[in-house]
């Protein structure tokens, strides 16, 4: 009996891990990257790298915004105000168009320190185009890809368990590499990669379940407020004060640096993150001032409000939640980690990369035993199986494809005309157009030699970046390292690309000379699908 469990086991991990393994590759590795979205954001404007936010205080900062906004819109009907910090130097100011028959916000990003608006800046989704790549994928409606996304990661919650389940020596296994073992080192590799982050691995996966709970499980929500979602969202996700009516009458806006610099006092010290001021100019007008991220795991953060033209606090939240409210920010601050610094943002980049590895070579493992138990037919003079020959070319396309979409992206931000319309959507487009170019190839010819030109195709795009930054830029490596100027994050993210664009080269490298020494590629191309190098 034991042996049935644990056989069966074996068979779900399987299942249900290869099935959804490519969309599980793209959710790991967008949102690996999105751990460092801000700095990726950063770096795809050069134009605000020099920027200064030292020695700003968020008070200071917020009567610059709220000047800024008195020029542009008075009228609106709201005001949005983001406040700068390390890693966003610039103030982002937002507001509705006063003319009530269009939709949508306008935005501008502003100079802390001097108030100057920076016109420059190119348009782009930087990094928050990965970020909700990872769960809103793309060219389709969100709540499909939310629904998408959320099965892939309840298989992969499966495959985790049922993998823990089904492995007998699974810590003393991790100690151990064989290389240039065929399937044992492609299953070693699988073994360690899935080790070595094991906790990281059921947290992500559990925690971006619980973010979208509300989405996959409303019935508990529906009985329990009997359909009143404004009744659950008030006392789950409480915020300070309630909107009210414009009066119509004009009033000027009290000071709203003893606004800030109050709600700060409350807080401790703990620096406000964003201003969002309701029906400004106005009898009525609210001020809401909301604390930065900090150290603490629940990304819900306390805020208070204001009355506008008096400057009287009217109301205040977050800061004794209730269990519901502090379990689900827990939750989902473990899984966007903006409590993170640098230091545990990189280790969990490092995780991350690990679940990539994972993933990929558990779909690796798969194509490697199948074309083992193919091997009799195909010294027959068979042909590969067309559910491995399709496996083998989506391994291809996912893997070796997607470095080259995201190269493809960056290089993109640096090439395209700073001033073109529809700009971020035409970067967006090449990442599409290269991951399609490269499934499309690995459809065509999923051999050995098409994993060796795609892998160095993403190594020669990843590894250019740093390259590129030279003659595209004033603020690239050489200028931070030598001449202790510009952001760090520019350095760091042109350090990280060229290193994983080594990693990929190494790889290419490694896959040429296997092929070299086994003579397997004229043996590969007459089969139209060549062997898979050895885990190394």
């Amino acid at each position: 009996m034991k042996e049935s469990f644990r056989q069966s086991m074996a068979w779900l991990h399987t299942w249900s891990g290869l099935l959804v393994c490519w969309i599980l590759f793209l959710v790991f590795s967008a949102g690996t990257a999105s751990y460092f979205r801000d700095e990726i954001s950063l770096w795809m404007k050069p134009e605000l790298h020099a920027v200064n936010v030292q020695g700003v205080a968020p008070a200071t900062a917020a009567v610059v915004a709220v000047q800024a906004l008195q020029e542009r819109a008075p009228d609106a009907k709201r005001w949005f105000i983001t406040l700068p910090t390390d890693r966003t130097p610039a103030i982002r100011i937002a507001w509705t168009d006063p003319d009530r028959s269009k939709r949508g916000l306008k935005s501008a990003l502003i100079d802390p320190a001097s108030g100057v608006e920076l016109k420059d800046p190119r348009e782009t989704r930087g990094g928050e185009f990965i970020y909700r790549l990872h769960f809103d994928l793309h060219y389709m409606p969100a709540i499909w890809a939310r629904w998408i996304v959320g099965f892939c990661a309840m298989f992969m919650l499966v495959s985790i368990v049922s993998g823990v389940i089904t492995h007998k020596r699974i810590f003393k296994d991790f100690f151990t590499f064989r290389g240039n073992k065929g399937q044992r080192s492609w299953l070693d590799a699988h073994n360690a990669s899935a080790v070595l982050a094991l906790p990281y691995h059921l947290m992500i996966t559990y925690t971006g379940l619980v973010t979208l709970m509300f989405l996959y499980m409303p019935a508990a929500t529906q009985v329990a407020y009997k359909g009143d979602r404004e009744a659950m969202n008030a006392e789950v996700f409480p915020s300070a004060g309630k909107p009210v009516k414009p009066a119509r009458v004009h009033m000027p806006l009290a000071a709203v640096r003893s606004m800030v610099e109050q709600a700060e006092k409350h807080w401790g010290g703990r620096a406000a993150g964003a201003l969002s001021v309701t029906s400004p100019n106005d009898a009525n007008a609210r001020i809401s001032v909301t604390r930065a991220a900090g150290r603490e795991l629940s990304h819900k953060q306390a805020a208070m409000q204001f009355d506008g033209a008096s400057g009287a606090l009217l109301a205040q939240a977050g800061d004794d939640p209730s269990g519901a409210a502090a379990t689900h920010g827990v939750m989902y601050g473990l899984h966007i980690a903006r409590f993170a610094g640098p230091l545990m943002r990189g280790f969990l980049f490092i995780s991350g990369l690990a679940g990539c590895a994972m993933v990929a070579t558990g779909a690796l493992l798969w194509a490697v035993k199948s074309r083992q138990r193919q091997a009799k037919a195909l010294k027959a003079g068979g042909k590969v199986g067309l559910g491995t020959r399709l496996v083998e070319a989506l391994n291809l396309g996912a893997i070796a494809g997607l470095p080259i979409a995201y190269g493809a992206y960056f290089w993109a931000n640096r090439l395209l005309p700073v001033g073109m319309a529809e700009r971020p959507e035409t970067e967006i487009a090449w990442f599409f157009i290269a991951w399609g170019a490269a499934m499309t190839l690995a459809q065509v010819r999923p051999d050995r030699l098409m994993w060796r030109l795609q892998l160095g195709a993403g190594a020669l795009l990843l590894m250019g970046i740093p390259v590129l930054n030279v003659f595209t830029t004033s603020s690239h490596l050489g200028v931070t390292l030598l001449q202790s100027r510009g952001p760090a994050a520019v350095a760091g993210f042109d350090l990280t690309v060229f290193a994983l664009g080594l990693l990929l080269a190494c790889a290419a490298r490694r896959l040429g000379r296997d092929a070299k020494a086994a003579g397997t590629a004229r043996s590969g191309a007459a089969s139209g699908a060549a062997p898979l190098p050895e885990a190394t």
